[in-house]
């Protein structure tokens, strides 16, 4: 184990051999910290975190501290990180309030830029990329792989769907169906064909899930009744995750917008 003189480290914290942490950085009671972890100068860790292994934790960092819920009594609530994520400078995760589960989750392989923010009881899947300057407000539920532009504002209890791409400075309070790239606030522009791509998803698959987006869209249809014609169609994975999305929604979704940036929904 490689700690810095100046590191302040709790006896109650539970550190794995091979944890690196460096100048000034305070690590506190109930942490847990897997092995190959490295913690940056002046990262504070904070609170019941539990911390997976190869994960880095840059300087300036404040990870597990109380949430920001007016209602939070100080009582025990958690904190859980996968593995191999990166947390670049000032970086802030707060952990769960008091209501309903009680705990924020990070997945695995997820890079938060320098500034970026996951407040209280979100769930962030793997391969999740928020930008400089992020935030997500709590109980915001950001699945697989979706990228997270620069200055995007993500308000509570609002889920962002698979390999989303929202563009800088979006702001979205519904929410935002698997695959769709969104722009300015609340607008869809198109799917996310070049990340789609980098999935792996072949040109029938892509091609299956454009008609859904069009049905959706552009048919002129309301919610239900598109959902009912997409059912109806050739399914494949990205069409069904697709529907079952909106179908669970409860706070709409983002909606269509026209004119020229909803060109990027073609091949």
């Amino acid at each position: 184990m490689a700690i810095h003189p100046t590191a302040i480290i709790s006896p109650k914290a539970e550190l794995d051999s091979t944890v690196e942490v460096g100048p000034h950085a305070i690590i506190e009671d109930h942490v847990r910290i897997g092995p190959r972890t490295r913690i940056g100068p002046r990262a504070w860790i904070t609170g019941w975190t539990d911390i997976g292994p190869d994960n880095f934790i840059d300087c300036g960092c404040v990870i597990g501290h109380a949430p920001q819920d007016i209602g939070y009594d100080g009582s025990e609530t958690f904190l859980k990180i996968g593995a191999g994520n990166t947390f670049r400078e000032y970086v802030t995760i707060h952990r769960g309030a008091t209501k309903d589960d009680r705990i924020t989750r990070i997945g695995d392989r997820c890079f938060f830029m320098v500034g970026s923010h996951v407040g209280h009881n979100c769930c962030v899947g793997n391969g999740v990329l928020l930008v400089n300057g992020a935030m997500l407000a709590g109980h915001v539920t950001v699945e697989d792989r979706a990228n997270i532009s620069g200055a995007c504002l993500i308000h509570q209890f609002v889920r962002v769907g698979t390999l989303v791409m929202m563009a800088g400075g979006t702001r979205v309070n519904k929410d935002v169906p698997p695959y769709c790239v969104t722009y300015h606030s609340n607008d869809v522009v198109g799917l996310n064909t070049i990340g789609l791509r980098r999935a792996g998803v072949t040109p029938e698959r892509r091609a299956a899930l454009r008609n859904a987006f069009r049905t959706l869209y552009l048919s002129g249809l309301n919610i239900r009744e598109a959902l009912d014609h997409i059912r109806a169609m050739p399914q494949t994975p990205e069409v069904a995750r697709f529907t079952e999305f909106i179908a669970a929604s409860e706070r709409g979704i983002c909606a269509w917008r026209g004119g020229r940036a909803g060109q990027q929904e073609e091949e």
